[in-house]
């Protein structure tokens, strides 16, 4: 398993979803970002209490979910 520092998982932040360091951005919001074309220079100056780190940290994080195998569970 990676190891991600910036990532967290709180139930009582954003539900439970991966967010950066405990706040209420969440990887999704930085991925759609980029993904609507927003640089990080940008993220950063919407979100100035984000480090370039913390969105380097987002992608990848978002990148090693997508290349996990989920295995289901057969219950007897």
């Amino acid at each position: 398993m990676e190891t991600f520092t910036h990532i967290t998982h709180d139930p009582n932040v954003m539900g439970g979803k991966p967010c950066i360091r405990g706040m209420r951005v969440t990887v999704g919001t930085i991925v759609g970002l980029v993904a609507s074309g927003h640089s990080e220079t940008e993220i950063l100056r919407l979100y100035p209490y984000l480090t370039q780190e913390d969105v380097r940290e987002a992608l990848a994080y978002a990148a090693w979910r997508v290349e996990e195998m989920e295995v289901p569970l057969i219950m007897a």
